[in-house]
């Protein structure tokens, strides 16, 4: 193998003669073997589009000559598109608020750009990863305004994937929305309710889940673009400031916008706090919804039953026939460990000092996994589980007939201590309520369907005042 020999400021390394990456990257690979993943997919993207529009801004000021701008941007447009990818070699987790990733880039983007040239890897006499590629940048404007793009794109997809999810619910709060079944209270049976009406209810937290992820934009569309070490905007022409952040709009597709306070925006991380806690708002409806999925079609022969969820895989190595609940347990598995990571956001933010948050790393690797695992999750949910639940309508009837909280659904007509006699008497003579009130003759039985019936127990308020009126 050739080698090619770089120096740094504690001096010599020799690298692969073809490696796209440079000496500082070498480094941090040795530094940092800590995750064993490599950065995200998407920040690697999102630094080709802020790259990009530096050079653009740079160009504009009279830097390079038309062959070299424009094999720089042909590099920048590969790193957008992930042909790059492979190359950016340090931890997803290192020291340095996200030095080494920068760099790592800067010396990709370089060396992409002097083989298009026809030069070699390490020439950097004719481009330079720092005198170029990061002219007039700092890691810590790039590096929050990277996670920032990065953010905002994966937060469309996930919006776009929430949205697949609220439709699904819906179609089947029509489908079910005849099917009387029981409302249960702390697991006990309570009163009588639709299985639309429960879909319903998953179909708004979904629908104001979808609200907030929305919202999340204005939250992460500032950026610091321009305030290079710590927002005073230090090395950086008055000019490249402004144009930045215009071409960062344009090249990623996003309305950013340069904050007016770049101190701020350079060591106050609080943004990233905020939208996690609305990432972790639909984790929980995500964990809360598959957990009473996985109730309610318990058994199914001696569990509650009263949905069927597709059966995607054999659920036993020991158990024949047995089928398992997997979609919803894989969806609550994501939401736990979004939660978790929200943990190790709120912490690292918070622990910022002074000018820089010197934990960006970890706020990138979270935040941006935790968008892609509610992805991830809502788009199984959505095509795996929720589109294919079936209704046992004979078990939600069988168990609304057997049980004693079909009284009160009699309560505005008889009376309650009527209805409270008629429950012990059921229970009393192992009977149903419904055979009680008939051979009490209480009412006839089809004034009981009717008041049980999905009109009678799904209208708001009370059957009698509207009937007053």
């Amino acid at each position: 193998m050739n080698f090619r020999r770089e120096n740094d400021l504690l001096g010599k390394m020799e690298l692969p003669a073809d490696a796209l990456y440079g000496i500082q990257t070498a480094r941090a690979i040795e530094n940092f073997p800590l995750a064993l993943r490599p950065v995200h997919h998407k920040l690697i993207s999102a630094f080709g589009a802020v790259k990009l529009a530096c050079a653009k801004a740079n160009h504009e000021l009279g830097k390079w000559d038309e062959n070299l701008f424009s094999a720089i941007v042909q590099a920048c447009q590969e790193m957008m598109a992930g042909k790059l990818n492979e190359q950016i070699k340090v931890d997803a987790l290192q020291g340095g608020a996200g030095t080494s990733t920068n760099m790592n880039v800067n010396e990709v983007l370089a060396n992409r750009a002097l083989i298009i040239l026809g030069k070699c890897a390490g020439d950097y006499d004719c481009i330079s990863p720092i005198d170029d590629i990061n002219l007039h940048q700092s890691t810590n404007d790039t590096y929050p305004t990277a996670l920032k793009v990065a953010a905002l794109w994966q937060l469309s997809e996930l919006e776009h994937k929430i949205v697949i999810l609220l439709e699904h619910f819906q179609q089947k709060e029509k489908e079910f929305a005849n099917i009387v079944k029981l409302g249960r209270t702390q697991l006990q049976d309570a009163v009588l309710t639709t299985l639309g009406r429960q879909m319903s209810a998953y179909a708004d937290a979904i629908g104001r889940d979808r609200w907030r992820i929305f919202k999340c934009a204005e939250r992460l569309r500032v950026i610091n673009l321009g305030g290079t070490a710590i927002g005073t905007g230090l090395g950086a022409p008055r000019k490249f400031i402004f144009r930045a952040a215009e071409h960062l709009k344009e090249v990623a597709n996003l309305p950013v916008c340069r904050a007016e306070n770049l101190i701020d925006a350079t060591q106050n991380t609080d943004a990233f706090v905020e939208v996690s806690g609305i990432l972790k708002a639909l984790a929980s409806n995500l964990l809360k919804i598959s957990t009473d999925l996985r109730i309610l079609s318990s058994g199914p022969d001696g569990g509650i039953g009263e949905i069927i969820l597709p059966a995607r895989q054999a659920g036993s190595s020991i158990m024949p026939g047995k089928v398992n609940p997997v979609i919803p347990e894989a969806v609550s598995q994501a939401a736990m460990m979004v939660m978790a990571n929200d943990t190790a956001i709120a912490h690292a933010c918070s622990a910022g000092n002074l000018d820089l948050n010197q934990f960006m790393p970890l706020i990138a690797d979270t935040i941006l996994t935790n968008i892609q695992l509610l992805a991830n999750a809502c788009d199984i949910f959505a095509k795996f589980c929720i589109s294919r639940i079936q209704p046992d309508e004979k078990r939600c009837s069988q168990n609304v007939e057997t049980s004693t909280a079909i009284v009160t659904a009699l309560v505005e007509k008889i009376g309650y201590k009527t209805a409270q006699q008629i429950a012990i008497a059921a229970k009393n003579e192992n009977k149903t309520i419904r055979q009680i009130v008939l051979e009490k003759a209480i009412m006839a039985e089809t004034e009981f369907n009717n008041l049980i019936s999905s009109q009678k127990i799904t209208m708001l308020g009370s059957a009698i005042d509207t009937e007053k009126k």
